[in-house]
């Protein structure tokens, strides 16, 4: 199992629902088209191809939950916000999966 989590950037579980109840900003980062067939409530749409041209949005959120369809391109997000310097990431993988939280 350590080399699935070195691959796909899963270090120790994260208490997403905690996480969303401190008021975590939520990024889907799937496709508009996507995002508008169905979505998680007070989410934002920052599709994965454009997180690097809007990453202003993310500044001084204290924490961050990143999202999509299978958990693919929210591990991509998660790398590339970290790239940039943001340390307060979480891959919370489906879109179902955090919504699941949201009420």
């Amino acid at each position: 199992m350590n080399i699935l989590q070195q691959l796909f950037g899963s270090g120790p579980k994260v208490d997403i629902k905690a996480t969303i109840a401190e008021g975590a900003f939520l990024v889907d980062v799937r496709s508009p088209g996507e995002f508008n067939s169905g979505h998680v409530k007070g989410s934002v749409n920052i599709p994965l191809d454009s997180i690097t041209h809007q990453l202003a949005k993310f500044k001084n959120k204290k924490n961050i939950i990143v999202f999509c369809r299978s958990g693919n391109r929210s591990s991509m997000a998660k790398s590339i916000l970290e790239q940039n310097g943001f340390t307060n990431v979480v891959n919370g993988g489906t879109w179902n999966n955090v919504n699941q939280y949201v009420q």
